[in-house]
């Protein structure tokens, strides 16, 4: 195999004594601010209304999103070298609590959160895997990388934003404020990072499911942390709807994307990227989107590192939606004329089957911002990508078969070029989704064809048997 483009750069790389952390006596801080004054105005200018990260609140005062504002005056003391070389300093090392890849980025992050409160899996640092054989092979790219981020304390992306939205209540319960646990709807995943994240810190943690649509592995996982887990008769958007209502009504924080906290580590995964090739950005970087505070996480991390001088661009940015829940697809369709949820259909993307997502306005805004694009892929195209995936030596979930499925036909219509630096997101790990893999190569699927299927071969216990099976395969590769 050819070496990565990326070698001789980490070969020749330069060594340079760690930056000091930035003084104790600095006050990087944050707060919380509405969504619409980050979108009307830079992230530095004031804002009539505000609450402190400490604060139990989840909407504006007229009922819209909100976003975490940092005070980006006091962190432009320090210029991009600086960032970029404190950041560098801080990987693969065990100092609590700076060997996570989240919050190696504490003061872009949590500032002034104490180290004792923070709660961490060393979650993070996720594998940038160039996917060579795939790209060269089907399609005839040679810079295709797979940002891995399933490779991860509970198999998913999620943990980065849980890791942040735990360490907060925990700091919240020890300021005595009256905090019964942590609750959050889930396809999956999310239920997962909560669960383990609350386990560590012996915080009650309830989970919402919607019954029979999510896989046994991700099932299991809240159980298995000690969760209160609830299977309600519903879809995601149903199970949203009730813990929404029940956390208005009792004391339990409310964990999901909503809460403008998890995607303070979530942004981290595109700074981590930018680390990865040694701070110089990809032409693209695609990401499924169901609830679609992944799509603006992205955006919100690249777009930080360009303001603070880390880098001088942020790349253009692809959210990948499954047909049967494609409610952003649509609307991008429609010259973003009007936005209308619609009824999700069940797709094997179990985690991003949401037809009417939180994050809406927050994914409109990254997309018209990176000159941004919206593509879908049915059942059959994610299915047959991941399939397709897994032979090139991955083994990927459902979702990263969505975003695959749009980097194909954006590459085969010439919009992604041959030698475009590309970065697909996969947000789970494939282990999570084995299920659908049996009844994919199993030819299980019904209206499918499973054109890549690769079953195994019954064959009786007899040498001369298996070598006419045998004979009758590697002829077959030779041709």
């Amino acid at each position: 195999m050819a070496s990565s483009p990326l070698f001789n750069s980490f070969l020749s790389k330069p060594t340079t004594a760690a930056p000091s952390p930035p003084s104790t006596s600095l006050s990087f801080s944050a707060k919380y601010v509405p969504f619409t004054a980050i979108t009307s105005s830079s992230d530095s200018s004031p804002t009539a209304e505000s609450y402190s990260l400490d604060e139990i609140v989840y909407r504006s005062r007229t009922g819209g999103l909100l976003d975490v504002q940092h005070d980006m005056a006091a962190l432009k003391q320090f210029d991009g070298q600086y960032w970029r070389s404190l950041f560098d300093s801080r990987v693969g090392k065990t100092t609590w609590p700076y060997g996570s890849g989240v919050w190696s980025k504490k003061e872009w992050v949590l500032p002034e959160i104490s180290d004792d409160d923070i709660v961490s899996a060393f979650e993070g640092n996720t594998n940038l895997f160039w996917a060579e054989r795939f790209g060269k092979v089907h399609l005839d790219m040679n810079d295709l990388w797979v940002k891995h981020c399933g490779i991860s304390h509970t198999g998913s992306f999620k943990d980065l934003g849980m890791t942040v939205l735990v360490s907060q209540v925990n700091r919240l319960r020890k300021m005595k404020r009256p905090l019964v646990g942590v609750g959050c709807a889930s396809t999956g995943d999310t239920s997962a990072a909560l669960s383990a994240y609350c386990a560590a810190a012996n915080i009650p943690s309830i989970v919402f499911l919607p019954a029979n649509k999510i896989s046994m592995a991700q099932l299991v996982q809240p159980i298995a942390n000690g969760a209160f887990v609830l299977s309600i008769d519903t879809d995601f958007d149903g199970c949203m709807k009730l813990i929404r209502q029940v956390t208005s009504e009792l004391p339990i924080y409310l964990a999901n994307s909503l809460n403008s906290l998890r995607l303070e580590g979530q942004k981290t995964a595109a700074i981590e990227i930018l680390q990865q090739f040694d701070w110089k950005v990809p032409d693209w970087v695609i990401v499924p989107g169901g609830n679609l505070g992944n799509i603006y996480a992205f955006y919100k991390g690249f777009n930080m590192c360009q303001e603070l001088g880390l880098v001088d661009r942020i790349p253009r940015l692809v959210c990948a939606q499954a047909a049967n829940a494609n409610p952003l697809y649509l609307y991008y369709k429609s010259g973003w004329q009007e936005f209308q949820p619609v009824r999700a259909s069940t797709t094997f993307a179990s985690a991003i089957q949401i037809g009417d997502p939180v994050s809406i306005d927050r994914a409109v805004f990254a997309l018209k911002n990176s000159n941004g694009i919206v593509e879908e892929a049915t059942e059959e195209e994610l299915m047959d990508a991941m399939a397709l995936a897994d032979s090139t030596g991955m083994f990927i979930c459902p979702h990263t078969g969505v975003a695959l499925t749009a980097l194909t036909k954006l590459r085969k219509s010439g919009i992604i070029g041959p030698t475009d630096r590309t970065v697909v997101v996969s947000t789970a790990h494939g282990l999570k989704f084995t299920q659908s893999k049996i009844d994919y190569h199993s030819r299980q699927i019904k209206d499918m064809s499973c054109r890549l299927a690769n079953p195994p071969v019954q064959v009786k216990s007899d040498f001369g048997a298996v070598m006419d099976v045998l004979k009758n395969y590697l002829d077959g590769r030779a041709s």
